[in-house]
């Protein structure tokens, strides 16, 4: 039989697939640990228990950080200003580990358990052809139209385990952050129920005192949490719980995904959070105001190709040459007040700051000289004051 990789989730949709799948396929399981806060022992045991071939389950926490949501971090990535991108971060790197698996154990295939209307179909698939054309893709949930109630029938019929859920949701979590959505979260008009959320207290019901961080800064990536260097996925889990407790980082989103539907989704990013708005406000401490205004853009651009699973295109590679480039500036050390479902930026410093107390300062000791700023307005206003006099000459020959 031909060999068939599938990335294995635990869910009862993948492990519908794994039955389904070897009807023609002898299957080979892939379960990535992202900080999603799973027993992976336990799924290999559920994949063996239902006869794959192998099971692999792999470790890709540092890789995740460091290649996928650094380069996030130093983009100031959020999602129509929203959105962390934590669920779409997380599909490239999934969809290479299957492509190395299937090169490994000779599969003509891969699969994955993605419906056809959302994203993650397409960050899986582009990024698995882009790396080996030559595989074929299958999508069961999508491609053989199996609903959720056929799904769970069939997984009955053949004794199929399947996982008690606690809620009526669909949650993915990695350690940037986690995504809530279904059950009563499809009336966007309603409060989410507090069973939606996981990671963060509600901000009412958080401590009545704040807590203050000090996040520090290394050519535009967090390197320690007050003074204590840290690897990158420790500092977010660190920083998780801490902003957790003080209820930061819950986001309730109306989307636009990319197949076109308007979907209400509930996230919940308090590292994400608070690392964010820590990062934008250091750069604007030490890049110039025209860097930051080109940069918007193209941050704005760089978090659309990875949203709509075009990380493999060479224009996210592009865009990144720019970014590193003025990362090497991003270095210090930012300050944060948690409390009561915000973190707000209290105090900033780097040694590469453009702030100049000598300029800004307003007394008479002011290195800035005055005299230069009666020229610079009247200058500044030419073009508007002539194309104004011109409109207001023809309205009155009009007249």
């Amino acid at each position: 039989m031909e060999k068939i990789v599938l990335a294995y989730s635990g869910g009862v949709d993948t492990t519908v697939a794994i039955k389904l799948l070897q009807e023609k396929y002898g299957v080979v399981t892939l379960t990535a640990e992202l900080g999603q806060n799973e027993d992976l022992s336990k799924i290999a045991e559920k994949a063996e228990h239902l006869g794959v071939l192998k099971h692999y389950s792999l470790d890709l926490r540092d890789e995740f950080v460091k290649n996928y949501v650094f380069p996030a971090i130093m983009a100031n990535a959020l999602y129509e200003e929203k959105y962390p991108i934590s669920s779409a971060l997380s599909r490239p790197l999934i969809a290479s580990k299957l492509v190395e698996v299937a090169k490994k154990e000779g599969a003509s295939t891969v699969a994955h358990g993605c419906t056809g209307k959302g994203n993650d179909q397409v960050r899986f698939e582009v990024t698995i052809r882009a790396l080996a054309p030559h595989l074929k893709i299958i999508a069961p949930m999508r491609d053989w139209s199996w609903s959720r109630d056929k799904v769970i029938a069939y997984a009955k019929k053949y004794g199929i385990p399947i996982p008690v859920k606690r809620n009526p949701y669909s949650i993915d979590q990695n350690l940037w952050g986690r995504s809530v959505e279904c059950g009563p979260l499809d009336f966007p008009e309603k409060e989410p129920p507090e069973d939606a959320f996981e990671w963060t207290i509600a901000p009412e019901k958080a401590p009545a005192k704040p807590e203050y961080v000090a996040i520090e800064f290394k050519d535009g990536v967090p390197v320690a949490l007050e003074g204590k260097l840290m690897s990158g996925a420790k500092l977010i889990q660190t920083l998780n719980m801490m902003a957790g407790k003080h209820g930061i980082g819950r986001i309730d989103h109306m989307e636009d995904r990319l197949v076109g539907i308007k979907s209400r989704e509930i996230y919940e990013c308090p590292a994400a959070t608070c690392i964010l708005e820590a990062h934008k406000d250091l750069e604007k401490t030490v890049l110039t105001r025209h860097e930051l205004t080109f940069k918007s853009h193209v941050d704005q651009q760089w978090t659309f190709l990875a949203y709509t699973g075009l990380w493999m295109d060479p224009l996210r590679e592009d865009l990144e040459a720019f970014i590193n480039a003025t990362q090497e500036r991003v270095e210090g050390k930012v300050k944060l007040k948690l409390y009561k479902g915000r973190a707000t930026v209290v105090g900033r410093s780097s040694p590469y700051s453009l702030y100049d107390y000598n300029l800004a300062r307003y007394d008479i000791k002011s290195t800035f000289d005055e005299s230069s700023s009666s020229g610079f307005v009247d200058l500044w206003g030419l073009p508007s004051r002539v194309a104004r006099q011109l409109q207001m000459k023809k309205k009155k020959a009009a007249k």
